[in-house]
């Protein structure tokens, strides 16, 4: 049986609450009705150790899947508690149905559901909180939820493609890397013994891979000690602002991934920008909330100076130009928008463009990183094989010699 607890009303009037046991919440609230409890909440109370076997995160897609289910449900004329109280149990994350249990307690407590999803940060976004919220007072919540479901399923897209061609590159980085470590750990040190019981000299490239083995087999500890402390340095410098910042920067300089980072984060912003002011909510906040989305702390910096132009009167085409982050096809849009008042429309145009201008970068990218990583693995294996098959033909040399 589940353990539950619940909030009720006693027949004296009295706020009652406490913990039951049933096999489900239906049967939970039937029980505490029968004892004549009236304005029952019953929330779903695992245990610890429950906890710990069945707790998972809740991954962006299911929140897709959440708002889409949850937009059509509304739309269909379904009661929003309801609709909460079907989706949470029907889900099969145990997260997501501990989650939309407190979504509906709130719900049936009076509260909002922008207001229930604000308790959540880690599975909601602030964006999507803040789109949420201005759809509740412009009544628009199903179609809103929809909107918002199309985004994540855009974003959820974008980052499937990268995975999916970083896979082949990586499998052959993997490969490439196995074979240089068997060559190095077991077959090396036997032609090493080899050459060394003929006393014959050994070529410049043998000589060399030998040293970098010998090197690696009694220092190896060091080496990884050396990369630990390296790794622990930088993942202590990039926590600080001035570190993140300057790693940042580094990243937007860099050739071709800088281009391609730059374009990633002009789309989002102009994605959630979008879809936060065509939900009405006042630009300043969407702007707010729309640079607070973005990873990348040199853009963050730059869009807050954008900001405080905008409250200024700048509007806001001038001040994300001035930044030299944004591209002046991106700028020149926003413009037309705000002087024609479709800034909301105008964004999601631009937002679409540099989404077909980062699959072009991506795929770019991704064409350039395939055959360096064959060609770097390549030079690498190539340069074992030469420095084996040189040996052992200097050796048979000096033997027929």
């Amino acid at each position: 049986m589940t353990r539950f607890a619940y909030v009720a009303v006693a027949p004296d009037g009295q706020r009652a609450k406490g913990i039951t046991k049933a096999d489900s919440r239906e049967e939970a609230e039937l029980a505490l009705y029968e004892r004549e409890l009236r304005d029952i909440r019953v929330t779903e109370k695992p245990g610890v150790l429950q906890l710990e076997i069945t707790a998972r995160r809740v991954k962006r897609e299911e929140v897709m899947h959440l708002s889409r289910q949850l937009g059509a449900f509304i739309k269909a004329g379904l009661p929003l508690i309801d609709a909460v109280h079907s989706l949470g149990q029907e889900a099969d994350n145990n997260s997501v149905r501990r989650m939309m249990a407190e979504v509906e307690e709130g719900l049936r407590g009076g509260e909002k559901l922008s207001d229930c999803f604000d308790r959540h940060p880690n599975i909601f976004p602030e964006f999507y909180r803040g789109i949420l919220r201005s759809a509740e007072l412009s009544g628009q919540l199903d179609t809103v939820l929809s909107q918002l479901a199309k985004y994540l399923e855009r974003d959820l897209e974008a980052r499937r493609k990268v995975k999916q061609a970083m896979i082949y590159p990586t499998i052959v980085a993997l490969m490439s890397l196995v074979t240089v470590v068997v060559l190095a750990a077991f077959v090396l040190p036997r032609f090493k013994e080899f050459f060394a019981s003929l006393h014959a000299e050994l070529p410049l490239p043998t000589r060399m891979l030998l040293a970098v083995t010998d090197f690696l087999t009694a220092w190896w500890w060091a080496v990884g000690l050396g990369m630990a402390i390296l790794a622990l340095i930088f993942f202590a410098v990039t926590r600080t602002q001035g570190g993140r910042y300057a790693r940042d920067k580094v990243f937007l300089a860099l050739p071709v991934v800088g281009g391609t980072i730059r374009f990633a984060l002009v789309e989002r912003f102009c994605r959630i920008l979008a879809s936060m002011v065509g939900a009405g909510v006042q630009l300043p906040e969407a702007l707010r909330v729309a640079t607070g989305s973005l990873p990348n702390l040199v853009f963050r910096r730059a869009l807050g100076g954008a900001g405080e132009a905008l409250l200024e009167g700048e509007g806001l085409a001038r001040p994300l130009a001035a930044t030299g982050l944004f591209p002046t096809t991106a700028a020149q849009m926003m413009r037309v928008g705000e002087d024609t008042g479709t800034l909301d429309t105008q964004l999601e145009v631009t937002a679409e463009y540099y989404e077909g201008e980062l699959d072009y970068k991506l795929k770019k990218l991704i064409g350039l990183f395939e055959p360096a990583v064959i060609i770097v693995m390549g030079v690498v294996v190539g340069f074992v094989a030469v420095a084996l098959v040189s040996a052992m033909y200097g050796i048979f040399r000096q033997v027929q010699g």
